[in-house]
């Protein structure tokens, strides 16, 4: 009797153990990025917080903050590299000084549609610029949407490469982009885009870039007047982790991780899709005048630029931007 008792105890004690064991077995983590909470990437980043528990079996549980809670983009990405700080998504320009292959993206004109842009972040580049990153501490989970970048501004349309002459215009500080802008005549102002709001406000500067999503989050109608379908840049965004946080996984857990980043991209990119159209309608409602530009105007826009991308190209790899584009070039002609 006394044998049956000791069993059961120690079945129960076992039981415990494991059940603690269990318990003691849930990581969690932080997801941090930029976007306010209604932009399609906040949506995309709660989908894939919800996928990688349900796809780890609650053992690894996200907490996406939204609106750059956790700090800028640099100071996240430093955190992730640090293991403070397990997941981030947003731009990886602040690798380009140790990863220059980064500043591809950052090339004018590229692309012609979105279904081109999918196609190489999901290609042979876009995984080779991952593998150049993990010496930095980070891993790359996948390559997403952001959007082309267009042009707003507060004082006139711009349907042609003159009405840019002399428009300040707040752009990324990156030598591409500041470039670029100084080519085609815009006097260039590089500003965190958290001060860009204020400054348009009080017309410290004239107009700014970005996807039309992006503008719309973050209520560019209530400052500018204008907006130009340049799409001149199409900027993506990278999930990425701590490569201190992911060496500490089971293979299962990764596997779960990766294939909730994988759906949650596709999300991202649809939402952004879907959300482009959306806005240009908003923002026509809001008062904002939305103008495409004609071919012939966008070519010579176009052809004014061709020497950013000579200069930079040394820089950044011509290796590698013959490689992008070839990847490019296999989209167009698989059409």
């Amino acid at each position: 009797m006394k044998k049956s008792i000791f069993k059961q105890l120690a079945v129960v004690a076992a039981l415990g153990f494991l059940s603690a064991g269990s318990a003691w077995a849930v990581v969690t983590a932080k997801l941090g990025h930029a976007m306010p909470d209604s932009h399609p990437q906040a949506m995309a980043m709660n989908k894939f917080a919800e996928l990688a528990g349900k796809y780890t079996n609650n053992n690894v549980q996200i907490k996406a903050f939204h609106s750059a809670t956790l700090g800028s983009d640099e100071k996240m990405l430093q955190a992730v590299q640090a293991g403070t700080q397990e997941f981030y998504i947003g731009t990886l320009a602040p690798f380009s000084t140790r990863v220059k292959e980064v500043q591809v993206w950052d090339l004018p004109f590229m692309f012609a549609n979105t279904k081109e842009v999918y196609a190489l972040l999901d290609g042979a580049s876009s995984k080779k610029i991952f593998k150049m990153l993990e010496p930095t501490g980070v891993v790359g989970l996948m390559w997403t949407g952001m959007g082309f970048r267009n042009l707003s501004n507060s004082k006139r349309p711009v349907t042609k490469l003159d009405d840019i002459s002399g428009l300040k215009v707040r752009v990324m500080a990156n030598p591409v982009a500041l470039d670029t802008w100084k080519t085609l005549g815009a006097n260039a102002v590089p500003m965190a885009f958290s001060e860009v709001f204020t400054a348009l406000e009080i017309k410290a500067i004239d107009g700014q870039e970005n996807p039309l999503v992006h503008m719309y989050s973050n209520k560019m109608q209530e400052v500018q007047k204008y907006i130009s379908l340049t799409n001149h840049v199409y900027t993506p965004v990278a999930l990425v982790v701590s490569k201190k946080f992911w060496d500490g996984l089971s293979d299962a857990d990764k596997q779960g991780i990766q294939k909730a980043a994988d759906e949650a991209k596709l999300l991202q990119r649809q939402l952004l899709d879907e959300g482009d159209k959306d806005v240009i309608g908003k923002f026509g409602t809001a008062g904002v005048k939305v103008d495409a530009i004609a071919p012939a105007d966008l070519a010579k826009i176009q052809e004014k630029v061709k020497p950013v991308v000579a200069k930079f190209a040394p820089q950044i790899g011509e290796d590698f931007i013959k490689e992008f584009y070839a990847e490019i070039d296999k989209v167009r002609a698989a059409k």
